[in-house]
Protein backbone atom coordinates (compact mmCIF):
# COMPACT_ATOMS: atom_id res chain seq x y z
CA UNK A 1 0.00 0.00 0.00
CA UNK A 2 1.17 3.36 -1.25
CA UNK A 3 1.50 5.53 2.12
CA UNK A 4 0.65 8.69 -0.02
CA UNK A 5 -2.84 7.19 -1.19
CA UNK A 6 -4.03 6.51 3.03
CA UNK A 7 -6.56 8.43 4.18
CA UNK A 8 -7.07 9.11 7.96
CA UNK A 9 -10.00 8.15 10.40
CA UNK A 10 -9.83 10.31 13.76
CA UNK A 11 -11.51 8.99 16.52
CA UNK A 12 -10.42 11.74 19.12
CA UNK A 13 -10.01 14.88 17.84
CA UNK A 14 -11.57 18.35 19.81
CA UNK A 15 -13.76 21.46 18.90
CA UNK A 16 -13.10 24.13 20.76
CA UNK A 17 -16.67 25.76 20.54
CA UNK A 18 -17.78 29.63 18.90
CA UNK A 19 -19.02 31.95 21.60
CA UNK A 20 -22.12 32.04 19.41
CA UNK A 21 -23.08 28.32 19.36
CA UNK A 22 -25.95 28.55 21.78
CA UNK A 23 -27.71 31.08 19.46
CA UNK A 24 -30.76 29.85 18.29
CA UNK A 25 -30.51 26.61 20.30
CA UNK A 26 -31.68 28.41 23.49
CA UNK A 27 -35.29 29.13 24.50
CA UNK A 28 -35.69 32.94 24.31
CA UNK A 29 -36.42 33.10 28.07
CA UNK A 30 -33.33 31.50 29.18
CA UNK A 31 -31.19 33.90 26.52
CA UNK A 32 -29.56 35.90 29.54
CA UNK A 33 -28.86 32.61 31.67
CA UNK A 34 -27.58 30.70 29.05
CA UNK A 35 -23.25 30.36 28.52
CA UNK A 36 -21.76 33.43 26.86
CA UNK A 37 -18.29 34.24 25.85
CA UNK A 38 -17.09 37.77 27.35
CA UNK A 39 -13.90 39.12 26.92
CA UNK A 40 -12.19 39.95 30.36
CA UNK A 41 -9.90 43.00 31.25
CA UNK A 42 -6.48 41.52 30.66
CA UNK A 43 -7.85 40.61 26.84
CA UNK A 44 -8.98 36.97 27.17
CA UNK A 45 -11.89 35.26 26.14
CA UNK A 46 -13.67 33.49 28.83
CA UNK A 47 -17.13 31.00 28.91
CA UNK A 48 -19.21 32.57 31.50
CA UNK A 49 -22.24 30.18 33.03
CA UNK A 50 -23.97 30.56 36.53
CA UNK A 51 -20.99 33.16 37.72
CA UNK A 52 -18.55 30.30 36.81
CA UNK A 53 -15.99 31.03 34.22
CA UNK A 54 -14.06 28.59 32.46
CA UNK A 55 -11.06 29.85 29.55
CA UNK A 56 -10.02 27.87 26.79
CA UNK A 57 -6.55 26.63 28.43
CA UNK A 58 -3.87 27.22 25.77
CA UNK A 59 -2.72 23.07 25.16
CA UNK A 60 -6.57 22.94 24.36
CA UNK A 61 -5.71 24.73 20.54
CA UNK A 62 -2.24 24.76 19.98
CA UNK A 63 -2.59 23.71 16.65
CA UNK A 64 -0.04 25.04 14.50
CA UNK A 65 2.07 25.87 17.43
CA UNK A 66 5.72 24.72 17.94
CA UNK A 67 6.22 22.58 21.15
CA UNK A 68 8.38 25.23 23.04
CA UNK A 69 5.52 27.42 22.77
CA UNK A 70 2.83 25.27 24.32
CA UNK A 71 1.31 26.30 27.96
CA UNK A 72 -1.81 26.49 30.16
CA UNK A 73 -2.72 30.21 30.21
CA UNK A 74 -6.25 31.53 28.93
CA UNK A 75 -6.28 32.03 25.13
CA UNK A 76 -8.08 34.38 22.55
CA UNK A 77 -10.33 33.14 20.08
CA UNK A 78 -8.17 35.72 17.80
CA UNK A 79 -5.12 33.56 18.74
CA UNK A 80 -5.95 30.34 17.69
CA UNK A 81 -6.05 28.88 14.63
CA UNK A 82 -9.11 29.04 13.24
CA UNK A 83 -9.77 25.40 12.67
CA UNK A 84 -10.15 24.93 16.11
CA UNK A 85 -13.94 26.23 16.11
CA UNK A 86 -14.45 26.76 12.38
CA UNK A 87 -15.93 23.41 10.69
CA UNK A 88 -14.72 24.84 6.91
CA UNK A 89 -11.22 25.94 8.58
CA UNK A 90 -10.99 22.50 10.26
CA UNK A 91 -11.70 20.88 6.85
CA UNK A 92 -9.32 22.23 5.30
CA UNK A 93 -7.06 21.09 8.03
CA UNK A 94 -8.42 17.68 8.02
CA UNK A 95 -6.34 18.01 4.24
CA UNK A 96 -3.01 19.43 5.26
CA UNK A 97 -2.94 16.15 7.76
CA UNK A 98 -4.61 13.52 5.28
CA UNK A 99 -7.65 13.03 7.64
CA UNK A 100 -10.92 11.99 5.80
CA UNK A 101 -13.22 11.94 8.61
CA UNK A 102 -12.95 13.48 12.53
CA UNK A 103 -14.86 12.82 15.67
CA UNK A 104 -14.42 15.92 17.90
CA UNK A 105 -14.73 15.80 21.69
CA UNK A 106 -15.85 18.62 23.37
CA UNK A 107 -14.04 21.31 25.09
CA UNK A 108 -16.54 24.11 26.99
CA UNK A 109 -18.36 21.47 28.30
CA UNK A 110 -15.53 19.37 29.22
CA UNK A 111 -14.92 15.69 27.73
CA UNK A 112 -18.54 14.88 28.32
CA UNK A 113 -20.33 17.36 29.84
CA UNK A 114 -19.24 17.72 33.42
CA UNK A 115 -19.68 21.50 32.94
CA UNK A 116 -23.67 20.85 32.85
CA UNK A 117 -23.90 18.47 34.94
CA UNK A 118 -22.28 20.89 38.05
CA UNK A 119 -25.14 23.41 37.30
CA UNK A 120 -27.15 24.02 40.14
CA UNK A 121 -30.46 24.61 37.46
CA UNK A 122 -30.94 21.32 36.10
CA UNK A 123 -34.01 22.36 33.48
CA UNK A 124 -31.54 24.99 32.04
CA UNK A 125 -28.61 22.05 31.62
CA UNK A 126 -30.79 19.87 29.97
CA UNK A 127 -31.63 22.58 27.53
CA UNK A 128 -27.87 22.91 27.16
CA UNK A 129 -27.44 19.55 26.24
CA UNK A 130 -30.03 19.81 24.17
CA UNK A 131 -28.44 22.67 22.54
CA UNK A 132 -24.62 21.46 22.22
CA UNK A 133 -26.24 18.20 20.43
CA UNK A 134 -28.44 20.27 17.83
CA UNK A 135 -24.96 22.84 17.47
CA UNK A 136 -23.09 19.84 16.67
CA UNK A 137 -24.82 17.62 14.48
CA UNK A 138 -26.83 20.84 12.00
CA UNK A 139 -23.80 23.41 12.49
CA UNK A 140 -20.62 21.32 12.90
CA UNK A 141 -20.80 18.42 11.21
CA UNK A 142 -24.32 19.56 8.86
CA UNK A 143 -22.06 20.57 5.74
CA UNK A 144 -19.18 18.46 5.89
CA UNK A 145 -20.16 15.47 3.83
CA UNK A 146 -20.05 13.16 6.76
CA UNK A 147 -16.32 14.25 6.97
CA UNK A 148 -17.14 15.70 10.61
CA UNK A 149 -18.85 12.89 12.59
CA UNK A 150 -21.11 14.01 15.60
CA UNK A 151 -20.18 13.25 19.01
CA UNK A 152 -22.95 14.25 21.20
CA UNK A 153 -23.55 14.77 25.34
CA UNK A 154 -25.91 13.47 27.40
CA UNK A 155 -27.86 14.66 30.75
CA UNK A 156 -25.74 12.48 33.25
CA UNK A 157 -27.80 13.06 36.03
CA UNK A 158 -30.77 11.27 34.60
CA UNK A 159 -30.31 7.97 32.99
CA UNK A 160 -33.93 8.78 31.52
CA UNK A 161 -33.44 11.20 29.92
CA UNK A 162 -30.53 10.51 28.54
CA UNK A 163 -31.77 7.26 26.92
CA UNK A 164 -34.15 9.77 25.63
CA UNK A 165 -31.19 12.09 24.20
CA UNK A 166 -29.61 8.79 22.65
CA UNK A 167 -32.64 8.04 20.81
CA UNK A 168 -33.57 11.81 19.44
CA UNK A 169 -30.01 12.01 18.41
CA UNK A 170 -29.62 8.32 16.40
CA UNK A 171 -32.89 9.22 14.67
CA UNK A 172 -30.51 11.73 13.06
CA UNK A 173 -27.65 10.29 12.45
CA UNK A 174 -25.32 10.87 15.34
CA UNK A 175 -23.85 7.32 16.91
CA UNK A 176 -21.42 8.13 19.58
CA UNK A 177 -22.30 9.78 23.06
CA UNK A 178 -19.15 10.59 24.85
CA UNK A 179 -19.82 9.06 28.47
CA UNK A 180 -16.98 9.37 31.80
CA UNK A 181 -14.90 6.53 32.10
CA UNK A 182 -15.66 6.30 35.88
CA UNK A 183 -18.92 7.82 36.66
CA UNK A 184 -18.77 7.53 40.22
CA UNK A 185 -15.97 10.24 40.39
CA UNK A 186 -18.52 12.47 39.53
CA UNK A 187 -20.64 11.74 42.56
CA UNK A 188 -23.30 9.72 39.46
CA UNK A 189 -24.11 5.94 40.41
CA UNK A 190 -20.55 3.66 39.54
CA UNK A 191 -20.85 1.21 36.57
CA UNK A 192 -21.27 -1.38 39.33
CA UNK A 193 -25.16 0.31 40.50
CA UNK A 194 -27.08 -2.27 42.35
CA UNK A 195 -29.92 -0.57 41.48
CA UNK A 196 -29.00 -0.76 37.38
CA UNK A 197 -28.93 2.96 37.40
CA UNK A 198 -27.57 2.95 34.10
CA UNK A 199 -29.98 0.24 32.60
CA UNK A 200 -32.09 3.00 30.41
CA UNK A 201 -29.38 4.65 28.87
CA UNK A 202 -27.18 1.17 28.22
CA UNK A 203 -30.15 -0.21 26.93
CA UNK A 204 -30.72 3.42 24.44
CA UNK A 205 -27.30 2.90 23.08
CA UNK A 206 -27.61 -1.58 22.61
CA UNK A 207 -31.13 -0.89 20.93
CA UNK A 208 -29.52 2.23 18.22
CA UNK A 209 -26.11 1.05 18.13
CA UNK A 210 -24.50 4.11 20.05
CA UNK A 211 -20.77 3.74 20.61
CA UNK A 212 -20.28 5.12 24.49
CA UNK A 213 -16.60 6.98 23.89
CA UNK A 214 -14.70 7.49 27.03
CA UNK A 215 -12.08 9.96 27.15
CA UNK A 216 -9.08 10.09 29.14
CA UNK A 217 -9.73 12.46 32.41
CA UNK A 218 -13.98 12.26 31.76
CA UNK A 219 -13.83 11.36 35.18
CA UNK A 220 -12.60 15.31 36.17
CA UNK A 221 -9.86 13.66 37.22
CA UNK A 222 -6.00 12.05 36.20
CA UNK A 223 -3.88 10.27 38.03
CA UNK A 224 -0.53 10.74 39.69
CA UNK A 225 1.59 9.59 42.05
CA UNK A 226 2.06 12.92 44.62
CA UNK A 227 0.93 16.26 44.90
CA UNK A 228 4.69 17.86 44.36
CA UNK A 229 5.27 15.44 41.00
CA UNK A 230 5.97 17.13 37.70
CA UNK A 231 3.00 16.93 35.53
CA UNK A 232 5.28 14.83 32.73
CA UNK A 233 4.25 12.15 35.43
CA UNK A 234 0.48 12.76 35.44
CA UNK A 235 0.84 13.30 31.73
CA UNK A 236 2.77 9.62 31.43
CA UNK A 237 0.02 7.84 33.64
CA UNK A 238 -2.79 9.11 31.39
CA UNK A 239 -3.68 5.25 30.19
CA UNK A 240 -4.16 4.07 34.00
CA UNK A 241 -7.71 5.73 34.05
CA UNK A 242 -8.71 4.15 30.90
CA UNK A 243 -7.30 0.97 32.26
CA UNK A 244 -9.49 1.02 35.19
CA UNK A 245 -12.45 1.56 33.24
CA UNK A 246 -12.26 -1.30 31.19
CA UNK A 247 -11.71 -3.67 34.32
CA UNK A 248 -14.94 -1.59 35.21
CA UNK A 249 -16.52 -2.67 32.38
CA UNK A 250 -15.45 -6.46 31.75
CA UNK A 251 -16.36 -7.25 34.89
CA UNK A 252 -19.71 -5.33 35.71
CA UNK A 253 -22.04 -7.99 33.57
CA UNK A 254 -23.13 -4.95 31.34
CA UNK A 255 -21.57 -6.56 27.82
CA UNK A 256 -23.24 -9.69 28.68
CA UNK A 257 -26.43 -8.15 29.22
CA UNK A 258 -26.65 -6.05 26.29
CA UNK A 259 -24.99 -8.21 23.78
CA UNK A 260 -25.10 -5.18 20.97
CA UNK A 261 -22.81 -2.31 23.35
CA UNK A 262 -20.21 -0.96 22.37
CA UNK A 263 -17.33 1.23 24.29
CA UNK A 264 -14.26 3.09 23.02
CA UNK A 265 -11.52 4.40 24.57
CA UNK A 266 -9.91 7.80 23.21
CA UNK A 267 -6.28 9.09 24.20
CA UNK A 268 -5.18 6.18 26.24
CA UNK A 269 -3.40 4.45 23.61
CA UNK A 270 -3.57 0.58 23.67
CA UNK A 271 0.18 -1.18 24.71
CA UNK A 272 -1.54 -1.89 28.15
CA UNK A 273 -4.52 -4.07 26.77
CA UNK A 274 -3.00 -7.34 26.74
CA UNK A 275 -1.99 -7.33 30.26
CA UNK A 276 -5.40 -6.28 31.50
CA UNK A 277 -7.36 -8.60 29.63
CA UNK A 278 -5.11 -11.34 30.68
CA UNK A 279 -5.42 -10.09 34.73
CA UNK A 280 -9.70 -10.15 34.14
CA UNK A 281 -9.37 -13.28 33.18
CA UNK A 282 -7.46 -15.14 35.84
CA UNK A 283 -9.35 -13.11 38.44
CA UNK A 284 -12.53 -14.15 36.94
CA UNK A 285 -11.08 -18.06 36.99
CA UNK A 286 -9.46 -17.49 40.39
CA UNK A 287 -12.05 -15.49 42.55
CA UNK A 288 -15.33 -17.53 41.92
CA UNK A 289 -16.22 -18.17 45.35
CA UNK A 290 -16.03 -14.13 46.70
CA UNK A 291 -15.02 -12.31 44.12
CA UNK A 292 -18.35 -10.98 42.87
CA UNK A 293 -18.83 -11.56 39.36
CA UNK A 294 -19.59 -15.19 38.85
CA UNK A 295 -23.30 -14.38 38.47
CA UNK A 296 -22.56 -11.27 36.34
CA UNK A 297 -20.27 -12.12 33.92
CA UNK A 298 -20.89 -15.92 32.73
CA UNK A 299 -18.05 -16.20 30.74
CA UNK A 300 -14.31 -15.41 30.71
CA UNK A 301 -14.51 -11.39 30.61
CA UNK A 302 -11.52 -10.66 27.34
CA UNK A 303 -14.60 -12.88 25.29
CA UNK A 304 -16.32 -9.88 25.61
CA UNK A 305 -14.14 -7.51 24.33
CA UNK A 306 -13.50 -8.40 21.09
CA UNK A 307 -15.92 -6.53 18.68
CA UNK A 308 -17.41 -5.02 21.70
CA UNK A 309 -14.15 -3.12 23.16
CA UNK A 310 -12.30 -0.21 21.02
CA UNK A 311 -9.24 1.31 21.71
CA UNK A 312 -6.93 4.19 19.85
CA UNK A 313 -3.22 4.99 19.42
CA UNK A 314 -1.00 7.79 17.84
CA UNK A 315 2.15 6.68 17.84
CA UNK A 316 1.66 3.25 20.85
CA UNK A 317 4.15 1.08 18.94
CA UNK A 318 4.05 -1.11 21.85
CA UNK A 319 0.30 -1.59 20.88
CA UNK A 320 0.83 -2.37 17.98
CA UNK A 321 3.80 -5.08 18.14
CA UNK A 322 1.14 -6.96 20.79
CA UNK A 323 -1.85 -6.24 18.16
CA UNK A 324 -2.88 -9.88 17.64
CA UNK A 325 -2.87 -9.97 21.83
CA UNK A 326 -5.52 -7.08 21.61
CA UNK A 327 -7.40 -7.68 18.03
CA UNK A 328 -6.20 -6.22 14.97
CA UNK A 329 -10.14 -5.22 14.93
CA UNK A 330 -9.98 -3.25 17.84
CA UNK A 331 -7.37 -0.65 17.25
CA UNK A 332 -8.37 2.50 16.04
CA UNK A 333 -6.25 5.91 15.16
CA UNK A 334 -6.33 9.86 16.59
CA UNK A 335 -4.83 12.85 15.74
CA UNK A 336 -6.02 14.97 18.48
CA UNK A 337 -5.89 17.89 17.16
CA UNK A 338 -5.89 20.56 18.45
CA UNK A 339 -4.24 19.45 21.80
CA UNK A 340 -0.55 19.18 22.80
CA UNK A 341 -0.35 15.34 22.10
CA UNK A 342 -1.86 16.04 18.37
CA UNK A 343 0.40 14.49 15.42
CA UNK A 344 -1.16 17.16 13.09
CA UNK A 345 0.13 18.29 10.44
CA UNK A 346 2.73 15.30 10.61
CA UNK A 347 -0.12 12.60 11.50
CA UNK A 348 0.89 10.67 8.07
CA UNK A 349 4.81 10.83 8.88
CA UNK A 350 3.90 8.79 11.80
CA UNK A 351 2.20 6.29 10.14
CA UNK A 352 5.03 6.37 7.83
CA UNK A 353 7.20 5.40 10.61
CA UNK A 354 5.23 2.62 11.88
CA UNK A 355 3.27 0.84 8.70
CA UNK A 356 5.87 -1.46 7.54
CA UNK A 357 4.91 -3.57 10.77
CA UNK A 358 1.74 -4.15 9.51
CA UNK A 359 -0.18 -6.04 6.78
CA UNK A 360 -1.41 -3.70 4.33
CA UNK A 361 -5.35 -5.31 5.71
CA UNK A 362 -4.46 -4.49 9.08
CA UNK A 363 -3.12 -0.79 8.13
CA UNK A 364 -6.42 0.09 6.68
CA UNK A 365 -8.07 -1.26 9.72
CA UNK A 366 -6.31 0.12 11.83
CA UNK A 367 -6.09 3.80 9.94
CA UNK A 368 -10.13 3.65 8.35
CA UNK A 369 -11.66 0.50 8.75
CA UNK A 370 -12.08 -0.14 12.31
CA UNK A 371 -14.11 3.44 13.02
CA UNK A 372 -15.75 2.81 9.87
CA UNK A 373 -17.44 -0.65 11.40
CA UNK A 374 -17.27 1.42 15.24
CA UNK A 375 -19.26 4.20 14.57
CA UNK A 376 -21.93 2.61 12.02
CA UNK A 377 -20.55 5.08 9.16
CA UNK A 378 -22.00 2.12 6.58
CA UNK A 379 -24.94 2.33 7.86
CA UNK A 380 -25.65 6.02 7.55
CA UNK A 381 -24.02 5.81 4.00
CA UNK A 382 -20.84 8.80 4.67
CA UNK A 383 -18.38 5.86 4.19
CA UNK A 384 -17.40 3.57 1.37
Amino acid sequence: MNIDDLILISVDDHVVEPPDMFEGHIPARYKDAAPKVVTKDDGTDAWVFEGQEATNVGLNAVAGRPPDEYGVEPTKFSEMRPGCFNPADRLADMDIGGVEASLCFPTFPRFCGQTFLERRDKDLALLCVRAYNDWMIDEWCGDSRGRLIPLCLIPLWDPQRAAEEVHRNAARGCRAIAFSENPAALKLPSIHDAERAWDPLLAACDETGTVICMHIGSSSRLTTSSRDAPAAVMSSLTHINAEISLADWLLSGHLARFPDLTIAYSEGQIGWMPYVLERVDKVWENTRAWGGVEDLVPEPPSSYFRGRVFGCLFDDTTGLVLRDRIGIDQITFEVDYPHQDSTWPDSMAIVEAFAPMLTDEELEKVLRGNAIRMLGLEREGSMT
